[in-house]
């Protein structure tokens, strides 16, 4: 394939991703004009956002049968129906069972959107070039939820939240009418039978375990719609591993985890997402919470960390490609470790400036690290593997980060009502100091396994 048509082909992808990407976050500050438009509860409002990350946790393991079953143009094209289809729906729903029918037609979507793009980039490029446009591709889909809810806060402000939908809803149609003219079937598929028994036990293992862990952080291990979903998720996974291992052409192929290179990557990516969904969870609790603080000041203090973590992945790509992935994901962890522990020393009394900085140093950090960790492990596979490990580095860090968001939103509420923190100035702020120190051992913890398991060479 000529650099043309590579270019064209990826510009395609990055519209796309932008627009679906877009979708994940906006709904987070349309949510209570949508709530009180549609008569319904809050609880029932937030299984518009937290039901379309169940979906998308649903569908990720299925991509992978998808991609290596279906030809590339008319799997793309369809996903991009579907995502159009879904936006229609929300466009013009007038009750939460309609609004739900699109946002879960959204998420299926987008799930296969997200594995498509990264399994088509590593697939049309060469090696010497991956970690370069993978960065590309790490700022078009890391910017779009960055400042999707400021764009979809003024949209609702001036006309009203289904704009959002109308807006995506144009975009997306600009890139089907492109890919149908430009898209090729880049991606080698053979005939392969669908396993519905597989499909079924991964819908419980990452259904159940999304569930659960997103219901943790409010109501507790104890409860029914925690524990029952964990229970059937790890029932469900155990069931579902042992299958694909019997299997001579598995369902989602997990024997890739024995490839060195590739396992680190996923070990690596789910301790980031686990730090990282962790403290993107924290910062907007400490501003507006513990300090009271107004939300406008909340997101004054993530929004540049969160532009920096964009503008920083394409040069990220590029020393990828220079010097290979450990010098790379040294230099990131040990940065992310430095400012993470950083937090666990600011009061009441400190500027948002200064927690604001930490973040942005953190966020380059994650910068370095997340797309480098994907392009590091699928460059260690065979070509025919690729969309197996990008749906299970995907599924598996996804879970990581809820794993994350719970454990420590649970350790801030826990110490920040301890009767250690008891005489403490700020109740909120020791909890703080402790839910960070946490974070920071987390970090110790990774960068040791970079270090001493990973080889030094360059990429390939």
């Amino acid at each position: 394939m000529d650099t043309r048509k590579r270019t064209i082909i990826m510009f395609n992808l990055i519209i796309t991703c932008i627009a679906s990407s877009f979708l994940q976050t906006a709904l987070t500050t349309a949510l209570p004009p949508i709530i009180n438009d549609l008569h319904i509860s809050v609880s029932d409002g937030q299984w518009l956002t937290s039901g379309y990350s169940l979906a998308m946790g649903i569908m990720m393991p299925l991509t992978a049968f998808l991609i290596t079953r279906c030809p590339t143009k008319k799997l793309y094209i369809s996903a991009i129906g579907i995502f159009l289809g879904g936006l229609a729906v929300c466009i013009f729903a007038t009750n939460f069972q309609t609004m739900m029918i699109g946002r879960i037609l959204q998420a299926c979507s987008n799930g296969i959107t997200t594995s498509m793009a990264q399994v088509v980039i590593l697939t049309i490029y060469p090696p010497e070039k991956r970690g370069t446009v993978m960065g590309w591709y790490g700022l078009s889909v890391g910017a779009a939820p960055v400042i999707a809810p400021t764009i979809a806060g003024m949209l609702v402000d001036t006309l009203g939240w289904r704009m959002i939908f109308i807006i995506a809803f144009l975009f997306l149609a600009a890139s089907f009418i492109m890919a149908i003219c430009i898209f090729d079937n880049v991606l080698e598929t053979h005939v392969k039978k669908f396993d519905v028994y597989s499909f079924i036990l991964s819908a419980f293992t990452f259904g159940g375990i999304t569930l659960g862990i997103g219901n943790l952080s409010s109501l507790g291990i104890t409860s029914v719609m925690t524990f029952c979903p964990l229970l059937i998720g790890v029932v469900a996974g155990v069931l579902f591993t042992q299958r694909q291992f019997s299997l001579n052409e598995p369902f989602l192929n997990l024997r890739i985890l024995k490839i060195h290179d590739y396992r680190l990557s996923v070990i690596g990516s789910m301790m980031l997402y686990f730090v990282m969904m962790g403290s993107s969870v924290i910062m907007p609790l400490y501003v507006q919470t513990i300090i009271g603080k107004s939300a406008t000041i909340s997101g004054l203090v993530t929004l540049p960390g969160s532009l920096a973590m964009a503008v920083i992945s394409p040069f990220a790509g590029k020393i990828y490609d220079k010097f290979g992935m450990k010098r790379l994901a040294v230099a990131g962890t040990f940065m992310m470790m430095l400012s993470t522990f950083g937090m666990s020393f600011i009061t009441a009394e400190t500027s948002v400036i200064i927690p604001s900085l930490l973040n942005v140093v953190r966020s380059v950090a994650i910068g370095c690290l997340m797309m480098p960790f994907v392009t590091f492990g699928i460059s260690s596979m065979e070509t025919e593997n690729t969309a197996h490990g990008t749906a299970l580095l995907t599924s598996l860090r996804t879970i990581a980060g809820a794993i994350g968001t719970a454990v420590f939103v649970g350790i801030l509420n826990v110490f920040s009502t301890d009767k250690m923190a008891v005489g403490h100035q700020n109740h909120g702020i020791y909890g703080l100091h402790i839910t960070f120190g946490c974070m920071t051992a987390a970090t110790v913890v990774m960068l040791f396994i970079i270090i001493f398991g990973m080889k030094k060479r360059k990429a390939a």
